[in-house]
């Protein structure tokens, strides 16, 4: 794992980059965890822990990249300024090419604000991105069903995937989507 604040040659070389990014406490690190079935990712239960871009390469083939969650409250003004010149200089600002950014939302509360500011700037630079409703196993059946619905009306045709972290679902799903 290499953590940066700023420009890294790491960037630079012809590596596939899979991004992260979402609120904070949404679920980033867990899902590294997840998808590399180890605990590489820092997770905390005190949300805007993530204050840095945190890469991890990946049997010597691709990196997951970690992305410092926006929106975080608790922060001053200037750390979020920071953190929000980071996932701009990141995303759009560089010649960084991303092979795949995951887009992750709580599937609980649904695209907020910033999720919405985000979804419109990854289309407007034509970012290959896919999004992930994170947590819907904490939603019964009929909430999850109207809420994945409201979900994706606002995605405009964006494919969205219902995930759980705990439960593995959209595991599958994923993986297919990151690798095609």
């Amino acid at each position: 794992m290499k953590g940066i604040v700023g420009y890294d040659k790491i960037l630079a070389d012809d590596i596939p980059q899979i991004a992260f990014i979402g609120r904070s406490n949404v679920g980033k690190s867990s899902l590294i965890n997840l998808l590399t079935n180890s605990k590489i990712a820092r997770t905390s239960s005190f949300p805007g822990r993530t204050q840095e871009i945190n890469i991890f390469l990946i049997n010597d083939s691709f990196y997951l990249v970690d992305i410092p969650g926006y929106g975080f409250a608790r922060l001053s003004s200037g750390g979020r300024e920071k953190i929000g010149g980071m996932i701009d200089n990141y995303l759009f600002n560089t010649s960084h090419n991303q092979k795949k950014i995951i887009l992750i939302i709580d599937a609980n509360i649904g695209f907020t604000e910033t999720d919405l500011s985000m979804l419109d700037e990854l289309k407007k630079n034509n970012k290959n991105f896919l999004i992930i409703a994170n947590k819907i196993d904490k939603m019964n059946q009929s909430e999850s069903y109207k809420k994945l619905k409201e979900i994706e009306e606002q995605s405009e045709g964006q494919l969205v995937i219902p995930f759980s972290t705990k439960k593995k679902k959209g595991l599958e799903t994923l993986l297919k989507k990151i690798f095609s």
